[in-house]
């Protein structure tokens, strides 16, 4: 997919002025409802589509959040995968839609999930950030839950930001273009952490900080 990563972190500002509320956990049945964000890029028009299906279900106010909340969520994760893809050692996935696999760094298969900085996970973040470990364990045991879950290799990036506004951040692109290239300046795929996680297979994870 092809996108203009200063186009789509213009786009994504837009999101900003609505708030953030899901009113339910992700699942499937509002995620099949709500596939079309996959084909539009544009704020105005995802918000025009929104209102065509669903203004008149009772159900709209919820479903036009998790609408929004999607669409934002995409189009991010979309720019932050060029932004790895763009860097010269990193080789896209040869299937855009496998699931398990954005791309590969030095050979390592690797899906990636921007998560904001779990607000029940039992440590803040000065002590979080040395338990890098025991994070990743929680973020594979309570994130990406139905189709969306598995355990196989991913780099995290984790978002925190000093006013709690954490889900902001998706929207930073250029500065999350900078942090992923300050990670990969010093990438070296022995230092990834390893976890058994599923029977008779291993794990690797690591996480990027974005602390503003």
């Amino acid at each position: 997919m092809q996108i203009d990563l200063i186009q789509t972190e213009r786009e994504l500002k837009k999101r900003l002025a609505y708030p953030y509320k899901w009113g339910r956990k992700q699942n499937d049945v509002f995620d099949k409802l709500t596939n079309f964000i996959y084909r539009i890029p544009s704020f105005d028009e995802v918000l025009k589509e929104t209102e065509k299906r669903f203004s008149k279900d009772n159900e709209h106010k919820n479903i036009a959040n998790y609408a929004l909340n999607r669409w934002y969520n995409f189009w991010s994760a979309q720019a932050v995968e060029k932004i790895f893809c763009s860097l010269p050692n990193v080789k896209p996935a040869l299937d855009e839609k496998d699931r398990l696999v954005d791309f590969s760094i030095d050979g390592v298969t690797f899906d990636h999930k921007t998560s904001i900085f779990p607000k029940n996970f039992p440590y803040p973040i000065n002590e979080a950030i040395n338990k890098t470990d025991e994070l990743i364990r929680w973020l594979y045991k309570n994130q990406s839950q139905q189709q969306r879950k598995h355990l196989k290799n991913r780099l995290f990036i984790v978002l925190y930001s000093s006013d709690e506004e954490h889900w902001k951040l998706k929207a930073e692109i250029s500065w999350l273009k900078e942090r992923i290239e300050k990670y990969m300046v010093g990438f070296n795929p022995h230092f990834l952490l390893k976890f058994s996680l599923e029977k008779d297979q291993y794990t690797l994870a690591d996480v990027i900080w974005a602390i503003r």
